[in-house]
């Protein structure tokens, strides 16, 4: 006998994906007045969002495609995210030799030039010519190489920034269900009838509005909709990512040009590893589940490693990988590297219950994608009031004074912490740090020891507040201590997740 479904829910906006655009969307959404949903049927961030090259930047290399508009928005972006997620986000220094038979200075003084003022006033600091021989910036180069720039960007968690667009949402009246899957739709009277699929069993929702922000699924997800309209097509690109023990030192990061045309990012990655990437590869639907580094992929990168540094690396040095698959709108080009980057929203119907899709997209343009998803859904929606994100913290982001004074305050208010422990949690949590230290007077306060500064405490605020539910929730999203966790931490933590479920 078939299980009586449970009383439907209404919403106003369902979001399907739980990577940084439906996150994103439903943070907005949520602050605009509108009752939201957001399904997702892994973790948050568990694909592409967590995939990333890990930078808040313009795309300096985009200007060779003329997509200005795209680097202007992204600049300017990324002078907001610096100040709305100062604790998960901070300037960085890249570097850019100019090697024999690379673009030539004058093009890359146009375009620093340029990347400099598109986006209007900033606040990191400009670009200039400099010596690679000064080992402020060259150390570890190949004596080769005399003439470079620098120029800024920045850094930022990207899994930790997914959450933290996920907690605000929640906490202005979204519901987020992760593990939970999106398997078709269908309109009924004025609104959606929404199939949804979990390990407790089959749901349906009702809902006057769809975003489709399922990422590389996204094109499938339409398929799933038979009542909307498919525009165009998907081109899923792979980047892939390796990490190395440090192979130069200093915190700056390095951008290398390939003959190819291509460029691979340097990074200093947490304590003593340098992260490499990335590749740009057109795949098929085959690899779009369970993306892997390929043994080409790693040759390339470490090639391009040991034309620049003497320190030379091969597959061997190779600590830990990772890729993501990305759904590009397919615009025609025939080069994975060529096509473009801006992100593309579709509607799917001309009236009625609306259905919107999300093509492409960045970290670094998310909030401000999020804002022109809900413009496009305005007129569907009448109710939602206006847009609010540009200046508003995201969660943890509301100290003053700037990150080291409130590190500072961290250190004298907890003094029992490692300055390795305290950094870290300041780093990820911010001023909610006090959720998980609160009164504690001692490490033994914040209860069982799972090793690398992982305390019970810390865990328990995780899978209460921050939907983690597994061990590569915690150890490689919420955190980054996956790459150096012994075998054991990941069992151990599992253990305690499934007890205290």
């Amino acid at each position: 006998m078939a299980q009586a479904l449970p009383p439907l829910a209404d919403y106003d906006l369902l979001v399907i994906g739980g990577g940084i655009n439906g996150a994103g969307i439903a943070r907005d959404a949520a602050g605009r007045g509108l009752k939201v949903l957001l399904v997702e049927r892994d973790d948050l961030a568990a694909h592409t969002s967590s995939a990333s090259t890990k930078l808040i930047h313009g795309g300096l290399r985009y200007l060779e495609y003329y997509e200005f508009r795209l680097v202007r928005e992204a600049l300017q972006e990324r002078e907001r995210l610096i100040h709305i997620a100062p604790h998960i986000s901070w300037p960085l220094r890249f570097v850019l030799p100019q090697p024999k038979g690379g673009r030539p200075g004058w093009m890359i003084r146009i375009g620093l030039w340029l990347y400099d003022h598109i986006g209007g006033k900033q606040t990191l600091p400009p670009s200039h010519g400099i010596d690679l021989r000064d080992p402020r910036w060259g150390a570890g180069l190949k004596p080769g190489l005399a003439k470079g720039f620098v120029y800024s960007d920045a850094w930022v968690d990207d899994a930790r920034l997914v959450v933290l667009n996920a907690i605000d949402a929640a906490e202005r009246g979204a519901t987020i269900r992760t593990g939970v899957t999106a398997t078709g739709a269908k309109i009924e009277d004025d609104h959606w009838l929404i199939d949804l699929s979990s390990a407790q069993g089959a749901e349906q929702v009702r809902a006057r509005a769809v975003v489709n922000a399922a990422g590389p699924w996204v094109g499938a997800m339409l398929g799933a909709i038979p009542q909307a309209q498919a525009h165009g097509g998907i081109r899923l690109v792979k980047g892939s990512h390796i990490i190395v023990r440090r192979v130069y030192p200093g915190d700056h990061a390095f951008i290398l040009q390939k003959k190819d045309g291509r460029i691979v990012f340097t990074i200093p990655y947490q304590d003593g590893f340098t992260l490499v990437g990335t590749t740009d590869l057109l795949v098929g639907e085959a690899e779009r589940d369970a993306p892997k580094i390929s043994a080409e992929e790693v040759d390339y990168l470490c090639a391009t490693v040991n034309d620049y540094f003497e320190g030379q690396i091969g597959p061997d040095d190779v600590v830990s990988t990772y890729s993501g698959v990305r759904p590009l709108y397919d615009d025609g080009g025939a080069d994975a590297k060529a096509i473009t980057r801006d992100y593309v929203l579709k509607l799917g119907r001309e009236s009625g219950p609306q259905v919107l899709s999300i093509f492409g997209g960045k970290l670094t343009t998310y909030r401000r994608l999020a804002e022109h998803a809900l413009e496009m859904l305005e007129p569907f929606l009448p109710s939602m009031r206006g847009g609010w994100t540009g200046t508003a913290p995201l969660p943890g982001g509301d100290f003053t004074g700037g990150f080291a004074a409130f590190l500072a305050d961290v250190r004298r208010r907890w003094p029992f912490l490692s300055a390795e422990l305290a950094a870290r949690l300041a780093h990820a949590y911010g001023s909610r740090i006090e959720r998980i230290l609160d009164d504690a007077q001692s490490l033994g306060d914040l209860g069982e020891d799972f090793g690398h500064g992982l305390y019970e405490a810390e865990l328990r605020y995780l899978a209460d507040r921050e939907w983690a539910r597994t061990s590569a929730d915690v150890l490689w999203r919420r955190s980054k201590l996956g790459l150096t966790a012994p075998p054991d931490m990941a069992r151990r933590v599992d253990q305690w997740l499934e007890q205290n479920r």
